[in-house]
C-alpha cells in the first residue's frame, strides 16, 4: 500500500519530440486559418470562396451571432470555459456554498475535486452528480480564495475537445511534466509554540506543496528546518517569487528567524534527504495491514459503524455500492481516491451528511471495461478496502525512543503519487493545540 510516513520527536513544552513536432505543425495550420480570416475580413477572394460568398455567409453569421445561436454552438463544443465550473457563494453565514462541474467525465473525476475541495480546507456536506455534471454543497473557510478554487478545479476537469477527437495541442497519452524540486532551507534563533504550524500555512497560502521535511534541533536550542517542496504556479525559480516566499515567512516568524534560502534540487538529493527511521516490525504490521482489528491498541473492542453493501438488482448496466458511516474530513475524497486506484468510474452518485455525524452515499459505478462487478472476490476486496480507508484514513503509532516520544502518523497515497492534502498541516496544528513541541522530524 502506497503511502506517506511522517516521523516526529516529541516533547512536553513531462514533454517529448513527437509533441513538439505535433504542436509545430498545429501552429502552422492555425497560422494559415488566421491569415485565411484575415483575407476573408477584406473581402479579397480566396481559394475556399469568392468576396461575393464571403459577404453573404458574413451577413448570415451576424443574425446568427445576434441571436446566441453562435453562442451556443461555441458552449456545446467547450469553447467558452466559464460555465464549466460555477460557485455560488452562501447567503447566509449558516448556509453552503454551492459548486457545480459540468465537464467530460473521466476515470478519477471525482477524486481530482474533491481532493482540491479538500486542500482548500473545505468539507463537503452535500453531493449529487451523474456522469459529466457534479453538484457539491461545501462549507467551511470564510476566507477561501473562490477564484483560485475556480481555476484549479477548472485545471483537472477534462476538455469538450479531448472528447471530440480535435484536441490539437496535446498528444491523448502525454502524461504531465513533474514539477521541480526545490529546498527552502532556514535556520531560527529558537524553537517556538506553533513553529511548524506557521511555517506550513505560509506554504499553503502560497500554493507550495511539501513533499518531504527533516527537522532538527541543535543542542544550543536552534532549529534547523529544510522544507522540500513544489511550486503549483510553476515560478519559484524565479528571484520575484523566492523573495515573495521569504518575505511571508519572516512576517510569519518574526525576529526568530536567523537566515532563509531557496534552492533547485535534482530528484537524486531529495530522494535520499529523508532519513530512515527503524520501526519495529509489530508497528508497520499493525500500520500498514489491511486488515480491520478486532480490538484497539488499548484493548478495546473496535465497534465497526461501517456498512458497505454491493446490489446488481437495481440497475441493468450498474453496481450500485452503498455507503453508511460516520463522517470524518476528507470522506468523501477517501472513497473516490479509492475507487480510482482500482480504477472504478461513478456514473452515477448522492452523497448527504446528516447533523448527529452519520452519512449516507450511494455510487453507481462501472469497470474500466464498462460493466458491473460480478465477480465475488472483486466485490469483497473493493468492500475490504473501503472498510479499511474509512475506519483510519491515517495511521498512528507511538513509540518511546528512550527519553523522547516518537510519533509516527501514515497516510496512504494515490497511484498517481499524490498524497492527503494538508496532513502536515493538521498534524502539527494538532500538537501545537496539545502544547507539544516537535524536537526533531
Amino acid at each position: 500500500l502506497p503511502c506517506v510516513l511522517f516521523v516526529f520527536t516529541l516533547f512536553d513544552g513531462n514533454s517529448s519530440p513527437f509533441a513538439a513536432k505535433l504542436n509545430n505543425r498545429n501552429k502552422k495550420a492555425k497560422d494559415k486559418k488566421i491569415k485565411l480570416w484575415r483575407e476573408r475580413e477584406k473581402g479579397e477572394k480566396t481559394h475556399l470562396f469568392g468576396a461575393k460568398k464571403y459577404k453573404k455567409k458574413q451577413s448570415k453569421n451576424r443574425a446568427r451571432e445576434q441571436s446566441g445561436e453562435i453562442v451556443k454552438e461555441k458552449r456545446k463544443m467547450g469553447i467558452l470555459r466559464e460555465d464549466v465550473i460555477v460557485i455560488s457563494p452562501a447567503e447566509k453565514e449558516e448556509d453552503s456554498t454551492v459548486i457545480s462541474v459540468n465537464c467530460p467525465d473521466k476515470t478519477g473525476l471525482g477524486c481530482d475535486l474533491c481532493r482540491i475541495i479538500l486542500l482548500f480546507g473545505l468539507s463537503i456536506a452535500r453531493g449529487d452528480g451523474k456522469w459529466c455534471y457534479v453538484v457539491l454543497w461545501v462549507v467551511g473557510k470564510t476566507n477561501t480564495r473562490w477564484d483560485l478554487l475556480e481555476k484549479r478545479l477548472l485545471e483537472v476537469c477534462p476538455s469538450y475537445f479531448s472528447t471530440s477527437g480535435i484536441d490539437y495541442y496535446q498528444p491523448a497519452n502525454q502524461q504531465p511534466k513533474p514539477l521541480d524540486v526545490f529546498l527552502l532551507k532556514f535556520w531560527c534563533s529558537c524553537y517556538r509554540k506553533g513553529l511548524l504550524n506557521d511555517v506550513t500555512l505560509v506554504l499553503f497560502e502560497l500554493e507550495l506543496t511539501i513533499k518531504k521535511v527533516k527537522v532538527s534541533t541543535t543542542p544550543d536550542g536552534k532549529v534547523m528546518d529544510l522544507f522540500f517542496i513544489t511550486d503549483t504556479r510553476e515560478l519559484l525559480h524565479t528571484k520575484e517569487r523566492q523573495g515573495q516566499t521569504i518575505l511571508h515567512l519572516k512576517a510569519a516568524l518574526g525576529d526568530i528567524l536567523e537566515s532563509c534560502e531557496i534552492e533547485s534540487v535534482g530528484p537524486e538529493i531529495t530522494a535520499c534527504a529523508q532519513g530512515t527511521s527503524f520501526l519495529p516490525s509489530a508497528i508497520t504490521e499493525d500500520m500498514f495491514s489491511l486488515e480491520l482489528p478486532a480490538r484497539y491498541p488499548g484493548g478495546l473492542l473496535a465497534s465497526n459503524p461501517i456498512s458497505i453493501t454491493v446490489d446488481n438488482t437495481l440497475s441493468p448496466s450498474h453496481t450500485l455500492i452503498q455507503v453508511l458511516c460516520q463522517d470524518h474530513k476528507g470522506l468523501i475524497y477517501d472513497i473516490m481516491r479509492t475507487l480510482k486506484d482500482y480504477n472504478i468510474q461513478v456514473s452515477y452518485g448522492r452523497f448527504f451528511a446528516k447533523q448527529n455525524g452519520g452519512c449516507e452515499m450511494d455510487l453507481f459505478i462501472v469497470q474500466a471495461d464498462g460493466k458491473k462487478i460480478v465477480d465475488r472476490n472483486k466485490q469483497n476486496a473493493l468492500c475490504s478496502r473501503l472498510r479499511m480507508e474509512l475506519w483510519r484514513p491515517l495511521r498512528l503509532a507511538v513509540v518511546s525512543r528512550g527519553p523522547d516520544t516518537e510519533l509516527l502518523v501514515a497516510n496512504p497515497v494515490e497511484l498517481s503519487g499524490r498524497g492527503r492534502p494538508l496532513v502536515f498541516h493538521d498534524i502539527t496544528l494538532a500538537l501545537k493545540n496539545l502544547n507539544t513541541q516537535i524536537f526533531s522530524g
